[in-house]
């Protein structure tokens, strides 16, 4: 055939660098912390619950289109426990397959062609893929080391009159960054000024550990552009059931629906009714968590540093960024594919979440949602790169 198969939007997207980096991992018994899943299931209590509504039947076929109930008043629940955010959760909650079709479904119901995205990058590599297929045009406002933190006046000019929306994710993954509060009070002020739709993409919202997670819905004038997007993945550490939700307007929830139900139509049947029980989990169980996830960011961060990367304290996720330079690296790519095979351990090279890749070229990242041993393990075999 003469035409190229793939649509010409997706055009150098190519297969996932999650999706090659684990299968690295795989053919030379790498000690892998690319990809963010942890090594260990979430609380037994809540996995029981799941096999419990399959052997009972419970959403063993089709659940609901919006989620089964119990769930989105799960959801409306612990918006209001959490944030003082009161949601209905008859029409104002959506249930998807993860976060990943909660963010792609709201791009392809609220962007018309031609529209304009900002994004700061580093992103999740889903984004650019998903404003492609809508066929708008991503614009990168790129978050600079050792801190990360958005440029506000370069987010505030980088709108025009074809600027639709923003896509904003905190907390951040790469690079582990948490808004402050008059950080996020001045992405509202723009959105509200311009007119803008914000999706905010939350899934880390109970991994933080130096800051509080705020909301851009909780912020004055927002609920009602604001599309929240979580997962129970990352809280639960049950990547693997892929539940997520859109909190938003009726309106807009009605939006996302039209074009979730032609994506996935339902999913996650039994794990909705697990994930409705882990949403009323108390305070505590979010707090260890994030305690836990400290402990180990911070015993990962010292010895990456005593090898030699030079390491970007995360304020919230389970990943690091460090960059190789001082390791007399040039090109974190390379440095990433050659790691297996060095030092038994797999990273991910953060150029790839750049629209410019000499922002990120000698950037890499490391997830540490793994358990102790693991890192320490990872952390002795990385010694091989100390100069």
């Amino acid at each position: 055939m003469k035409r190229p198969l793939l649509n010409r939007r997706l055009d150098g997207l190519g297969t996932s660098i999650f999706a090659e980096m684990s299968a690295r991992a795989v053919a030379t018994g790498a000690v892998n912390l690319g990809q963010g899943f942890p090594d260990v299931d979430g609380p037994r209590e809540i996995a029981q619950a799941a096999a419990n509504a399959v052997l009972t039947g419970k959403g063993n076929q089709y659940p609901p289109g919006p989620g089964i109930p119990e769930l989105r008043r799960a959801v409306a629940d612990h918006q209001q426990r959490c944030y003082g955010l009161a949601y209905d959760p008859d029409t104002e909650v959506l249930v998807t397959a993860g976060a990943t079709e909660a963010i792609a479904a709201a791009l392809l119901a609220l962007l018309e062609p031609g529209d304009e995205v900002i994004a700061f990058e580093p992103y999740y590599d889903s984004y650019a893929a998903n404003i492609a297929m809508a066929g708008a045009t991503r614009v990168p406002v790129t978050l600079r080391p050792p801190h990360f933190r958005p440029d506000l006046q370069r987010l505030s000019d980088a709108i025009t009159s074809r600027t639709r929306a923003i896509l904003l994710n905190s907390p951040h993954n790469p690079t582990g960054m948490v808004l402050t509060r008059a950080e996020t009070e001045a992405i509202a002020g723009l959105a509200i000024a311009h007119d803008l739709l914000v999706v905010t993409d939350e899934v880390y919202e109970h991994l933080v550990y130096d800051r509080e997670h705020i909301p851009l819905a909780s912020l004055d004038g927002m609920r009602e552009r604001t599309v929240s997007v979580s997962s129970a993945g990352k809280a639960f550490s049950f990547t693997g059931w892929k539940v997520g939700w859109v909190t938003g307007t009726p309106a807009i929830v009605n939006a996302v629906r039209t074009t979730k139900q032609f994506l996935t139509f339902v999913s996650s049947g039994p794990f909705q009714y697990a994930v409705a029980e882990a949403l009323a989990l108390p305070a505590a169980y979010f707090e260890t968590l994030a305690e836990d996830l400290k402990k180990k960011r911070d015993l990962f961060a010292s010895g990456l540093k005593e090898i030699g990367f030079e390491v970007y304290q995360p304020d919230g996720t389970y990943f690091i960024t460090t960059d190789v330079a001082p390791l007399g690296a040039r090109d974190g790519i390379e440095f990433c594919l050659n790691l297996p095979d060095r030092a038994g351990v797999v990273a991910i090279p953060s150029a790839v979440f750049y629209d410019d890749k000499e922002a990120g070229r000698t950037q890499v990242r490391f997830a540490f949602c793994k358990r102790t041993e693991i890192l320490e393990e990872a952390l002795s075999r990385l010694a091989v790169l100390a100069r």
